[in-house]
């Protein structure tokens, strides 16, 4: 199991261009469930979690090319008389979940195990399912799995009002409703731009979706869908995991290939924090001239400050001056990153879902452990910030949802090295 090792006191300075969109990839390469012939996903990453979902639509009788970052898949009737995602694929990735809604729109049932994932807080199925009973089928859960079956063969239109809104949810009924029968509402639907991305997709692939970035998503279901040809877009975290790297370590990096308005609530925090934030071009530059100052945030779903950027924003407020809070309202268990920090000279006090943050002049290297995807993320940038070597150990999380981390930082002046880890 490989380990980062960092030197830390180098500023970031240069260009980086950022990997397509991971939390887009995965829902998109489930949709070619949807319909049969040649796929072909372009600026897909390089990452665990697309190799998972490789695998996985493996399993389910998929021919699935990977080459770089264009994954060509040659969708085909599943073999199977009830498909099934198994235990020993989806407890690698929550996302694997994301099968169900179009294995059930096209087969009529669908076995899928409970999902696993980032150990982060109760992430829970239960609006995905009710969505579905909604459209007319049935579902048990035994074993360990989640079966679902709808009597008529297929599903039917429904409005489906969210408890509140879940990503993964309403991507996997909006999937679902395009091959139902009858309009579909999707009520309090998340707004991410990745959802929007699914439905361009959709819409691509002959589907009928509107409202897609609103709270309010009407899909008019349709009897086939057509094989696409698409382009993932750029990922709005990893820019954003870069974009406070620079600013922690009072760098210069312009970051290509990105849309701003996707930043727009990390930007705003950064600038607010003391760093500047600049369109350039078709990207985004970020510098930070001088000492960092306090600023606290909650994290809320799109358009509000990402969950996936607390632990990244976290390290800035480390070294700010000033004493910040940093409320997260999503998940409850995502303050794993904070032993780490303290135990490199962070001065953090959790209170429930509430971390208060004490500026200090500098962090210490040290050995520390990564618990999660963006705790990993979070403990490099702390790396590179402070004095002497850190190692960050388990790096498998961070391999789950970036792209070669430590190739980009070397080119932007970091010292950081992948290294065995100790048996």
């Amino acid at each position: 199991m490989d380990n980062l090792r960092i030197q830390g006191g180098a500023q970031l300075r240069g260009r980086v261009r950022i990997s397509g969109a991971k939390n887009a990839a995965l829902p998109i390469l489930s949709a070619a469930l949807l319909a049969d012939g040649d796929h072909r996903f372009r600026n897909v990453p390089e990452l665990r979690d697309v190799g998972t979902m490789a695998k996985l639509l493996r399993t389910l009788g998929q021919d699935v090319r990977v080459a770089g970052n264009v994954v060509d898949v040659q969708s085909r009737p599943v073999p199977d008389a009830v498909p099934v995602a198994p235990y020993e694929l989806v407890k690698q990735m929550r996302a694997s979940v994301l099968v169900l809604g179009p294995l059930v729109a096209r087969y009529g049932r669908a076995h899928v195990s409970l999902p696993g994932g980032c150990a982060i807080g109760a992430r829970p199925i239960d609006q995905h399912l009710k969505g579905l009973e909604a459209m007319g089928a049935q579902v048990v859960l035994e074993h360990g799995y989640v079966k679902v079956e709808v009597p008529s063969g297929r599903l039917r239109g429904a409005e489906i009002v969210f408890d509140m809104p879940t990503v993964t949810g309403t991507e996997n009924l909006m999937a679902a409703a395009a091959l139902a029968r009858g309009r579909t509402t999707l009520v309090n639907a998340a707004r991410e731009p990745e959802v929007e991305e699914l439905a361009r997709v959709l819409n691509k692939m002959g589907a009928s979706v509107e409202g897609a970035g609103t709270d309010v998503i009407v899909v008019e279901g349709t009897d086939a869908l057509q094989p696409v040809d698409h382009a993932i877009m750029a990922d709005r975290i990893e820019a954003g995991t870069y974009m406070a790297a620079a600013a922690a370590t009072r760098g210069d990096v312009l970051l290509e290939g990105v849309t701003f308005e996707h930043l727009e609530a990390v930007a705003a925090k950064m600038r607010q924090a003391g760093a500047v934030v600049e369109r350039e071009g078709e990207g985004v530059r970020v510098c930070a001239p001088g000492p960092l100052r306090a600023a606290s945030l909650q994290t809320a779903p799109h358009p509000g400050f990402p969950t996936d950027m607390q632990a990244q924003f976290m390290v800035l407020m480390c070294t700010a001056q000033g004493r910040s809070t940093i409320v997260e309202n999503i998940f409850e268990n995502r303050f794993m990153h904070v032993p780490e920090l303290n135990r490199m000279g962070a001065r953090i006090d959790v209170v429930g879902r509430t971390a208060t943050v004490e500026g200090v002049d500098a962090l210490q290297g040290a050995q520390v452990m990564a618990t999660d995807l963006r705790a990993s993320a979070s403990l490099v940038i702390a790396g590179l910030v402070a004095d002497g070597v850190t190692e960050v150990l388990r790096v498998y999380h961070i391999d789950r949802g970036y792209e070669r981390i430590e190739q980009k930082l070397s080119q932007l002046g970091a010292t950081i090295e992948r290294v065995p880890g100790r048996a």
